[in-house]
């Protein structure tokens, strides 16, 4: 069988979740199948994967952000031909699979990691191509033989959102990890270069610099933290220069009034992230909107207890009171929260409630890692994506 697997991110590009997933699945799936690897930026070293480049006459000109992506599109779809199926991962790369499936009579398979229509802040960042990408989306998932939800919170979003897609296509398969790459590292080498004290509790925070990921309630929850704790903000990637410079400045002021803020503006290779959750007392995770949310298992795999806002897949991933705490989150049809500060002093309560006791913090992380080992794993998942394209391909006329 061969496999065209279309994605944004791709070693060493990554910057999301959406990446990780890509990185890993495709690792695992070459053990089982003939795969091609077509990616965004770059050109890879790494055999069977190209990367393609935007054309440069849209993606320097207004809107180049959403139409560069649809030029990169379009070299996708034209470089599958000899597929057997083709696999997208988020809209940068859906409506190439598309195209794909319409001009080879091939079919097309695709995983959400989010929504457009559940991410009104990407306006933000793409003005008036969030009307370009929300199309785009919308046209290969309505479209898709099969779409693959990383939850069932996310199908379920999927299914609200979308109501022409026919329910019997979407499927649950989720997110995974590798928990011998993720596990507790005793180090301390890499924390002191970053001005981080291993001997000092620390909460964390790793994520993109948008409001999806809620690191502006990050920020107003450390003003309510412990003080003795420092707050660790592993923050990259920003949705736009104004929102990096808006959170520069509130972790600065912030950093003034409690003082042990950590603020480290780039996302941090594994073995340094491994490390800093492995010295870590409690993991904050205070996403507005999130349909897995990978970065919980790596903190879980890395035996920290996580405190996370209950939307989306998280309490799939995350079990209140036995691997973590669980905090409610009323949002808007904006979806951001309708009591920001409320929200931001519950997920303080519960990561001092934690900080108190480093005892059940300790076991809660315990916990967190024989869940992961137990459900997250990507050999697993690999297979199950396997059987899914042999049920697409069957299904196919002419297959």
């Amino acid at each position: 069988m061969r496999v065209a697997l279309l994605t944004r991110e791709y070693p060493p590009e990554v910057y999301g979740g959406a990446g990780v997933h890509a990185a890993y699945l495709t690792r695992d799936l070459a053990r089982l199948v003939d795969l091609d690897v077509h990616c965004f930026g770059a050109p890879r070293e790494a055999p069977h994967v190209t990367a393609h480049p935007a054309w440069a006459e849209v993606a320097d000109g207004p809107n180049g952000d959403v139409l560069g992506v649809l030029s990169v599109d379009l070299r996708m779809a034209a470089a599958t031909a000899g597929a057997d199926v083709v696999h997208t991962h988020t809209w940068y790369a859906n409506l190439g699979g598309h195209l794909a499936k319409v001009l080879h009579g091939i079919p097309h398979v695709m995983t959400t990691h989010s929504l457009e229509p559940r991410r009104p802040w990407k306006a933000e960042q793409l003005g008036a191509g969030y009307g370009l990408s929300s199309w785009a989306e919308r046209t290969a998932i309505e479209a898709a033989d099969a779409v693959i939800a990383v939850s069932a919170g996310m199908r379920a979003d999927i299914l609200e959102t979308y109501p022409a897609v026919d329910p019997g296509r979407v499927v649950v398969i989720p997110n995974g990890i590798d928990p011998d790459e993720y596990q507790p590292d005793p180090g301390t080498d890499l924390l002191v270069g970053l001005g981080i004290d291993p001997d000092q509790p620390s909460v964390v925070f790793v994520g993109r610099m948008t409001r999806q990921k809620g690191i502006d309630h990050a920020l107003e929850a450390a003003v309510h933290i412990d003080p003795a704790a420092q707050v660790i903000l592993c923050a990259g990637a920003p949705d736009t220069p104004e929102i990096g410079a808006e959170l520069r400045a509130r972790a600065a002021a912030i950093n003034a009034i409690r003082g042990n803020v950590v603020w480290v503006e780039e996302m941090v290779h594994r073995t340094t992230l491994v490390q800093i959750l492995s010295h870590a007392s409690v993991f904050l995770c205070p996403s507005v909107y999130e349909p897995f949310g990978i970065t919980n298992l790596e903190a879980m795999a890395c035996e920290v207890p996580v405190v996370a806002s209950a939307v989306g897949g998280i309490p799939e991933v995350v079990v209140d009171g036995e691997t973590g705490f669980l905090v409610p989150i009323a949002v808007d049809e904006e979806g951001l929260p309708v009591d920001p500060a409320g929200f931001a002093r519950h997920l303080a309560a519960r990561v001092n409630q934690l900080l108190a006791d480093p005892e059940t913090a300790r076991a809660m992380g315990r916990a967190g890692r024989i869940r992961v080992l137990g459900h997250f794993s990507w050999p697993t998942i690999a297979a199950r994506t396997v059987e899914l394209y042999r049920q697409v391909i069957a299904l196919t006329p002419g297959a």
